[in-house]
């Protein structure tokens, strides 16, 4: 699995770096969250799945 952000649509609002600190991060020089991984680890596609559906904006792409 492959994650990316959609960069025009974050709102910044962190939740997906509570959700999976793992593989999202906020980059406070864009204020907005960004992907710290290339390929999400297998024991995380959850945690990725669960941020994506929680995301207000939809800004988070998942790629199976």
């Amino acid at each position: 699995m492959k994650v990316r952000i959609d960069y025009g649509v974050c709102m910044g609002d962190k939740n997906c770096n509570i959700v999976c600190p793992e593989v999202f991060e906020f980059d406070e020089n864009q204020l907005k969250s960004r992907v710290k991984v290339d390929v999400v680890p297998k024991h995380l596609e959850d945690a990725v799945r669960k941020a994506a559906r929680e995301c207000a904006v939809q800004a988070i792409i998942i790629e199976e």
